[in-house]
């Protein structure tokens, strides 16, 4: 069965899209830890980060890194934070997150978006990302 990230790439649910290549997609968290939160996955699905092929994950990460860039030109913070977890959802995921401070990592904290807001929020970091 595929992954809810899987029924997003294939617009079976809907996403903010903040960038998408070939082989990646990325789109905002619905339930952010800050404003910009962010997921890059890989189209192809794979439970696990480290059972990807070496081509797939170095891409997913110069992917992240192009997203990071456009995330951090949009969005004021101190940092884009990474963070691989994977056990929510059983598909690769890079969580982006802008970080104030040690706390917006940890995923204890959330910020309420409205939908409007991250649909503008997302338009405007696609507009930062150069692939």
């Amino acid at each position: 069965m595929a992954s809810i990230f899987t029924k997003i790439i294939n617009g079976e649910l809907p996403s903010h899209k903040v960038a998408e290549t070939t082989d990646f997609y990325a789109f905002l968290d619905i339930n952010p830890n800050t404003k910009g939160h962010t997921l890059c996955i890989p189209k192809k699905e794979v439970d696990k980060i480290f059972d990807l092929d070496e081509e797939t994950y170095k891409g997913l990460m110069l992917f992240s890194k192009k997203v990071a860039e456009a995330l951090r030109k949009t969005v004021d913070c101190e940092r884009i934070g990474l963070s691989v977890v994977g056990l929510e959802v059983p598909h690769v995921h890079v969580h982006l997150i802008p970080l104030h401070s040690m706390r917006d990592v940890t995923f204890q904290s959330k910020v309420s978006m409205t939908d409007s807001e991250l649909k503008e929020l997302a338009q405007q970091i696609s507009a930062n990302f150069e692939q």
